[in-house]
């Protein structure tokens, strides 16, 4: 069985250049936790994830107990970072190392990377075309769908 029988083929993108309010928006509505990222020319770049726009919006430690150390102090410590942010670039947030896999590539393949490597969602790019994305509810369903 191939990726391109069980991937998603149409996933949740942002472009380089959108904001960090963009991206959150895009996490929001469409539920998954990571957005793969394209460049101006459509070409895959890396992915997004709500770990990393979480991780720039978390006060530091510092900050945290510089302000009492309360968990409300915390939270109103992250609003106020997110706010701040909200305008900002995602660039610097994408990781652009990202595994990635083709269409053609054995599924098998692909869950052995994705489980090796901890990935929820792996981009599937094709000669730097995002095609789809796999993850890890796909291979369940193919799983249960082509046994």
């Amino acid at each position: 069985m191939l990726v391109s029988d069980v991937m998603t083929a149409f996933p949740a993108y942002v472009r380089l250049g959108a904001t960090i309010r963009r991206a959150a928006e895009l996490v929001s509505v469409s539920e998954v936790g990571q957005l793969m990222v394209l460049d101006h020319d459509g070409r895959f770049v890396g992915s997004l994830g709500e770990e990393e726009l979480v991780r720039a919006m978390l006060p530091s430690f510092d900050e945290v107990t510089g302000d009492g150390g309360s968990l409300a102090d915390a939270f109103r410590l992250f609003l106020e970072k997110g706010r701040a942010l909200a305008e900002r670039v995602i660039d610097p947030l994408v990781v652009r190392d990202t595994a990635t896999v083709r269409s053609s590539d054995e599924l098998a393949r692909a869950a052995v990377v994705m489980i090796d490597r901890g990935i929820r969602r792996l981009p599937v790019v094709d000669d730097g075309t995002l095609v789809g994305t796999l993850s890890r509810a796909d291979l369940c369903r193919a799983v249960i769908y082509h046994s």
